[in-house]
């Protein structure tokens, strides 16, 4: 079961005016379940994007690329049970044909429409099914859907996610809701499996595309639940500009800088809702790396010990192998590390120090920390001012035996 997320509500989630939602059963790969979205945008919405860096990248991700830099966006589709990935030419025509067929219904063009696929890989998208759907999507839109709409974009998540934000600024009210899916595949290389997050903020569209940067960096980056970078990832944020402020113009401005904080609150939300419901996942890890000489050699570190399957096992099975996080602080790949100078902490219990185990720490303090649902990991590696977090969850059975029945 997902570790420590408490039961979303729909009333939680807030309306975003300039933006409805709809779903619908296409029975793309199963029956009897939402995997179908539309997400219909007011004209003048600011759209911005980060996508997958897998060089195998999903014909959809192709596609959004290409419509996002050419077109004033006036709608997402989203489909789940099919990632429509490794699926060549007829891929990329399968998506602009359901493009097409949305863009029809709605009196808009084909290339205002963002496409978005998730599911099993190298499987033809089944274009008939999520066209004859698209009706009653369609029908089904109104503004407060959120709950749905993440109901619909779930694959082996077990927990639908999404978070919702409000921040006061220029004497107007700003709402912020996102929603997001992942539970396997996870280790973005810009955002996550999927990401959509909608405020009714007036902000210009270089400092949106600034933003989502910043929020994927911050949140979605941040995450890892088996080290796999997928073909689909999408982190997608839409400013629809209807809640009457001064628009936001400047980097360097107060209010950019308090709107930025609270999309990457609500981003970083639902990363780590992302790993409570990793695939399999019983323990909830937060691995934080201080005092580096920079960013990327934390980041470095706290990846290592993220990474390591021997590391994800013990924390399982709550056993305090903590030689093997020592081992993946080692080949991080920092050539000139001092390990006499590196300090490791699992929460407050100082476990090892120059070079090797504290003289004070004891087996069952370490044990006492194991046997947590959550656990920080904290590496002090005492060669400047940088630091960096990320975080992740353990490996159980479980994850084997999901991932070996993922097709069937």
């Amino acid at each position: 079961m997902p570790v420590n997320i408490p039961p979303l509500q729909p009333e939680q989630l807030l309306p975003i005016d300039g933006i409805t939602l709809g779903t619908a059963e296409a029975g793309i790969k199963k029956t009897d379940r939402k995997d179908l979205l539309v997400m219909l945008l007011d004209e003048n919405t600011k759209v911005a994007g980060v996508f997958t860096q897998n060089r195998f990248c999903a014909a959809p991700v192709i596609v959004a690329k290409q419509h996002l830099a050419q077109s004033s966006i006036r709608a997402l589709l989203v489909n789940t049970g099919n990632a429509n990935a490794g699926t060549g030419e007829a891929g990329i025509q399968h998506t602009r044909e359901i493009c097409a067929a949305l863009a029809e219904l709605l009196g808009c063009a084909a290339q205002q429409v963002l496409p978005f696929s998730t599911g099993v890989i190298m499987e033809p998208l089944p274009v008939e099914k999520i066209v004859t759907g698209l009706p009653a999507a369609i029908d089904d839109c109104k503004r407060d859907n959120w709950f749905s709409a993440a109901q619909a974009i779930m694959t082996t998540d077990i927990v639908p996610k999404a978070a919702s934000r409000q921040v006061h600024m220029d004497g107007k009210t700003i709402t912020i809701t996102g929603i997001a899916k992942g539970s396997g595949m996870i280790r973005p290389n810009m955002a996550t499996m999927l990401g959509f997050i909608a405020t009714d903020a007036v902000i210009n569209q270089a400092l949106l595309q600034d933003m989502v940067r910043h929020v994927a960096d911050h949140s979605f980056n941040r995450i890892t639940v088996d080290g796999d970078t997928s073909t689909n990832d999408a982190l997608i944020v839409l400013a629809t500009g209807k809640a009457g402020h001064r628009e936001i113009t400047r980097q360097d401005s107060a209010e950019f800088g308090q709107l930025q904080r609270a999309v990457t609150d609500v981003a970083a939300e639902l990363a780590k809702m992302i790993v409570r419901d990793g695939e399999g996942a019983t323990k909830f890890i937060t691995v934080q790396v201080d005092a580096g000489k920079n960013i990327d050699e934390c980041t470095q570190v706290a990846y290592a010990i993220a990474h390591s399957p021997l590391i994800k096992t013990a924390f399982f099975a709550s056993d305090p192998n903590l030689g093997r996080i020592l081992a993946a602080i080692g080949y991080a790949g920092i050539q000139d590390l001092d390990v006499s100078s590196i300090q490791l902490y699992l929460d407050d219990v100082l476990v090892a120090e120059k070079g090797g185990r504290a003289s004070h720490y004891r087996e069952e303090d370490g044990q006492r920390v194991m046997n947590q649902s959550e656990i920080t990991v904290r590496v002090v590696l005492n060669r400047g001012s940088a630091s960096t977090t990320v975080w992740t969850c353990d490996f159980s059975y479980d994850y084997v035996r999901i991932n070996a029945s993922y097709r069937s």
